[in-house]
């Protein structure tokens, strides 16, 4: 009996490579088009698509494969007398092997100025369904959707026979390919016209398997695009833990902006500062807190030098970061074997939403990217701050809004004096953030704090005055707003209502 494949493909990377396999194990080759168009230039023996359906391709390509005789050749049961007889009376032959992949939908809409027009071009009809079908008949047929599955199928073409796992393994890929396809249309669509999505779709590909997860008995994977924003210059892989403090610390650093630099212990920050340099910046982040610092995450916002370089090899970090480093700066971060330099490619705060899983599904948050509003900051108190604390203020706001709640945060010069975060109570958050600074000989007096969300009662304000801070900022909206306000006033501060939130679980 003829054996048939088919093949209609928009990436036609080492496609001749399997062609010629099918050629040699005595398949008849049917393609589409261009595809079509391709083989035959380099010799290989090929059947129009409208040989076997007697119908022409039409509308410029939009309908080729939609047929009868290509449809029945694939999902025919070669187990069912029926299905026989059906097919034998309708001069439909079996097709066993079949090569597709998809419009490269994804690519085109990568560019955010994409016409509508072009993108519904770049959906593929045919093509779904011709994967769909192959897959649904996985028993008698193997579907290939990507070049790299190319080498270990003619492999195994060579040997013989194509086994039963195998189709099982392609027919997988398939129905995981499509759905992939399906997801970008979907949300291309309710994006473009502004539908509140009824699902939430989230389709990403394998990207690397970790060591572990947070803990060695946990399974750890990524998926998606992170080598878009990053590339590992040095060092072992990233692990679970690294991967999201990674991310912590990168966050911050762009949130504060040039010559910044972020350290990051647990995603939250054991220092942060804005300096003249970078190594400036690293070293008054480091003096809020050094102990922590050791195994720590360190963002920059700018080049790292061979100064910062060296300066960095002083203690222990688990992974630095930048968008850039000098050579030399390479060759001093590459003395400590296991650290990892990592270049950051393009900035994070593209992510437009936040996901966790829970019991049944998971609970989905648009990501917390909004600013300071200033024509919403209230003056609460009868002090107000002057323009240097008010500098410092919005400073040590960003680094609350990165820190855990319950969050306090003592700030001085565009530098962190103290962090006190992940507390369940306020007033602890502002002891510890005291505590850590007294331990490393900074003084409070004359700085500023920040709390992410409202004072509930005085005690916590009462706390952050007793450290020597001259000028709070809070959300405000607390019942007892009046109550925080005359301990304010009482001790001669200012106190700045922000109207925004930051609560970070």
């Amino acid at each position: 009996m003829k054996k048939f494949a088919l093949i209609s493909v928009s990436d036609k990377t080492n496609l001749i490579l399997l062609a010629r396999a099918l050629e040699i194990n005595k398949y008849e080759i049917i393609a589409t088009g261009k595809t079509a168009n391709l083989l035959s230039s380099e010799g290989i023996i090929v059947k129009k698509i409208d040989e076997v359906t007697g119908f022409p391709e039409i509308f410029n390509g939009r309908v080729k494969t939609l047929h009868p005789k290509i449809f029945g050749g694939l999902l025919m049961r070669r187990d069912n007398k029926s299905d026989l007889k059906e097919a034998a009376v309708n001069e439909i032959f079996p097709i066993d092997v079949v090569c597709v992949n998809l419009y490269p939908f994804e690519e085109v809409i990568k560019d955010k100025e994409v016409s509508l027009d072009t993108a519904v071009e770049n959906i593929d009809i045919g093509g779904p369904g011709l994967v769909r079908a192959a897959a649904k008949n996985f028993k008698f047929v193997s579907v290939l959707t990507s070049p790299a599955q190319y080498e270990e199928f003619i492999s195994e073409l060579q040997s013989g026979n194509i086994s039963e796992d195998t189709r099982k393994k392609l027919a997988v890929a398939a129905f995981s390919h499509t759905a992939k396809y399906d997801t970008y249309i979907a949300n291309f669509f309710e994006e473009k016209f502004d539908f509140k999505p009824s699902h939430i779709r989230i389709n990403y590909s394998l990207n690397s398997v970790l060591r572990y997860g947070e803990n060695p008995h946990q399974n750890a994977e990524i998926y998606g695009d992170f080598n878009d924003y990053f590339d590992i210059l040095h060092g072992k892989e990233l692990s679970y833990n690294n991967v999201l403090d990674l991310v912590a610390a990168v966050e911050l650093a762009e949130e504060l902006g040039e010559q910044s630099c972020a350290i990051i212990k647990h995603t939250n920050p054991a220092g942060a500062a804005i300096g003249t340099s970078a190594i400036d910046a690293y070293s008054k982040a480091l003096m809020c807190d050094p102990v922590s610092a050791f195994g720590g995450i360190v963002a920059f916002n700018s080049i790292v030098d061979e100064a910062v370089a060296e300066k960095l090899n002083e203690i222990f970090l688990e992974v630095v970061s930048a968008p850039d480093y000098t050579d030399s700066a390479i060759d001093i971060l590459s003395k400590k074997k296991n650290r990892r330099i990592v270049k950051q490619k393009k900035s994070v705060r593209e992510n437009k939403i936040s996901v966790k899983s829970i019991p049944g599904g998971i609970i989905k948050q648009d990501t917390d990217r909004i600013d300071l509003i200033e024509d919403q900051l209230k003056f609460v108190t009868t002090k107000k701050p002057s323009s240097d604390e008010m500098k410092d203020l919005k400073f040590a706001w960003k680094i609350a809004k990165h820190t855990k709640s319950n969050a306090i945060v003592f700030a001085r010069n565009d530098v962190t004096l103290g962090v006190g975060a992940g507390q369940m109570s306020r007033l602890d958050s502002a002891r510890i953030a005291k505590m850590k600074a007294d331990e490393h000989g900074l003084d409070l007096k004359n700085s500023v704090a920040a709390s992410d969300a409202f004072f509930p009662f005085a005690d916590g304000l009462i706390e952050i005055i007793n450290s020597g801070a001259t000028a709070v900022i809070q959300p405000g909206g607390s019942v007892r707003d009046e109550e925080v306000i005359d301990a304010a006033n009482k001790n001669n501060i200012s106190m700045v209502f922000t109207g925004i939130r930051h609560f970070k679980h």
